[in-house]
């Protein structure tokens, strides 16, 4: 299979050094928000959905989102959709944000060690938020559904000056559209000069930095969707890292869209259908996981 990764991982949109103009943090209507990481120049924010009050006391899952953007751009707003969905499922929801190129000037290094920071506050934080710390959930987009699966395969990359005792791993995995290779394999081909555009995107080899290259029989549970024609994330790159997963013998569930794009599962994206329809499969994995109780209800009716 000779591929290569396209536009969104080869194609700059900004120089460093350069900067955007926008409001940061942006508006997010949450339940509350929290500051989970204290960086050089910029504290870092999660924003917290909480299910209903009158839902059971015990403690609930939590998933994360990291949102996309090449980890270059994006917005945490990318999946405050979903987090309402899924609290008012009985899921405590979160979308946090990382450092990205046009507004800190960083490379994508820098955006999984943020994101293993949020996961690891998140689980420090169980008592806080009400959640069961052995039931977090990372889930994103492209970029963020890198980050996501990053998470859950690569052990380097966390911050030195956290505790390393509280894993910065999450207990399942929910992957949109995601960069899972990003460094040759026997089955996909990353062209020389691409490689060397992705190492210096990165930050460091892209091969440490390629999830796929890591999944092992301790990998968590994880559900992808992805679209067919996906123009700028080969959808056989998400074919291999869904067999290697069975090859462990881990929990790993496909969902090819035929004829999708990139980005298809958005909110607003053809009258929300897409959306629905990711969501009910993601509710289903969830409780065929044992992450919730009952089956889908008439939320999205």
């Amino acid at each position: 299979m000779n591929k290569q990764l396209f536009l969104l991982l080869i194609t700059p949109f900004v120089l460093i050094g350069q900067q955007t103009q926008e409001v940061w943090p942006p508006e997010i209507k949450s339940d509350t928000s929290y500051v989970f990481k204290k960086t050089t120049d910029i504290d870092l924010n999660l924003w917290v959905f909480n299910p209903p009050k009158n839902m059971s006391n015990e403690s609930k899952p939590a998933i994360v989102f990291f949102f996309g953007g090449g980890w270059r751009s994006g917005s945490p707003a990318q999946f405050v959709e979903h987090c309402k969905y899924l609290s008012a499922r009985g899921i405590v929801s979160i979308v946090a944000d990382y450092r990205v190129l046009t507004r800190n000037n960083t490379k994508a290094i820098y955006c999984l060690k943020d994101a293993k920071s949020a996961i690891r506050w998140v689980r420090k934080k169980a008592a806080l938020l009400g959640i069961d710390p052995q039931k977090i959930i990372a889930s994103g987009g492209s970029a963020g559904g890198h980050l996501a699966a990053a998470t859950g395969t690569i052990d380097a990359f966390d911050e030195e000056d956290e505790d390393q005792e509280i894993s910065s791993k999450p207990n399942a995995m929910i992957l949109f559209n995601p960069v899972v290779i990003t460094s040759s394999t026997p089955l996909f081909e990353v062209d020389q000069q691409v490689a060397q555009r992705l190492k210096q995107t990165i930050g460091v080899d892209p091969f440490q930095f390629s999830p796929y290259n890591f999944i092992d029989s301790k990998t968590p549970p994880t559900l992808i969707f992805h679209g067919d024609s996906d123009g700028l994330v080969p959808h056989e790159t998400v074919v291999l890292f869904d067999s290697k997963m069975k090859k462990f013998g881990n929990i790993s569930r496909l969902y090819l869209y035929e004829g999708e794009d990139h980005a298809f599962f958005n909110y607003g994206r053809k009258s929300n259908g897409p959306f629905v329809d990711t969501i009910q499969k993601l509710d289903q994995f969830l409780v065929d996981i044992g992450y919730l109780n009952a089956s889908p209800n008439a939320l999205l009716n």
